[in-house]
């Protein structure tokens, strides 16, 4: 009887399963480095609810939807996530992948589409200084 309900790891998680792959990829990464800081990012609004919801959002930095920050894992910070839990997505990340706001907008921007080799007028006034 208790053969029948045997379950072990091999029969669950096969090596073909996508979604094992990438989490064994995510937990070799982390192994590397200690993971300091929660990454935050605001998926739900806010508008319908009460003051200390939206107040709460204010405190961890977060305005507008698909917002993200980055917080030092402390006791506040995680009392905070905890309150609004339901409207943030948490992820737990090393030191070195934490960026400030002008990196994540210089990563969203996208490439102008041309690059200039040289002009025709070259040695302007305002290019030689």
């Amino acid at each position: 009887m208790a053969s029948l309900f045997r379950i072990t790891l091999s029969n669950i998680f096969t090596p073909s399963s996508r979604s094992f792959a990438t989490a064994a990829q995510k937990q070799v990464a982390s192994k590397s480095e200690p993971n300091t800081h929660f990454k935050i990012t605001l998926r739900r609004s806010a508008v319908a609810l009460g003051e200390r919801k939206k107040e709460t959002l204010v405190a961890l930095g977060l305005h507008r939807r698909m917002q993200t920050v980055y917080h030092v894992h402390t006791p506040e910070a995680a009392g905070k996530i905890l309150k609004v839990k339901e409207l943030v997505e948490v992820e737990n990340v090393p030191a070195k992948t934490v960026r400030s706001q002008s990196e994540q907008r210089k990563e969203r921007k996208a490439s102008r589409g041309y690059q200039v080799q040289g002009t025709k007028l070259g040695g302007l006034a305002w290019e030689t200084s």
